[in-house]
């Protein structure tokens, strides 16, 4: 991990995108017999989009999953967007930056599983969980000393900010 490399690229960043499940939460789905029902997400994540926000870089959520409890965190958090059921999240980075007017070097992305792995080696600045798989951990510019659903999110944003003297 090179500092001054993952410097130069925390000063570009102008959004943030990161996956839902085993990044905002710990990869946990409980479920009944009519669905999902809970999952478990981190309060200091939840304040990393936030301070995020007030140094005017917003957050997108992405995930592969169909699961309106994402929504609801991301409402809940004010993401500026939520993008559920993404079964090919590459495919939607033309479109997250046309709508807020980035390029895909200007983009900070944290996810932690095989269908995160396109879009990483598409955008600036990329992150895994420590508990993210072994082939993003070889790609990634930044793992995370934290799990996912653990204070991970909260700090790669940490990170950000820190870089980008805000």
């Amino acid at each position: 991990m090179n500092l001054k490399k993952i410097s130069d690229k925390c000063k570009k960043i102008k959004l943030v995108i990161s996956d839902v499940d085993g990044v905002l939460t710990d990869g946990g789905m409980y479920y009944s017999k009519n669905g999902e029902i809970m999952k478990k997400f981190n309060a200091k994540d939840g304040m990393g989009v936030e301070l995020l926000l007030q140094n005017k870089i917003k957050t997108v959520l992405l995930t592969s999953e169909s699961s309106t409890i994402a929504k609801k965190r991301g409402k809940k958090i004010n993401a500026a967007m939520v993008i559920t059921g993404a079964k090919n999240k590459k495919l939607h980075l033309q479109s997250i930056c046309k709508k807020f007017n980035v390029s895909p070097q200007q983009i900070g992305y944290i996810g932690d599983d095989l269908n995160d792995h396109q879009i990483i080696q598409l955008i600036g600045l990329s992150a895994t969980p420590s508990d993210g798989i072994m082939l993003l951990k070889k790609t990634v510019d930044y793992v995370c000393k934290n799990d996912g659903g653990n204070g991970a999110f909260r700090e790669f944003t940490d990170l950000i900010l820190k870089y980008n003297n805000l």
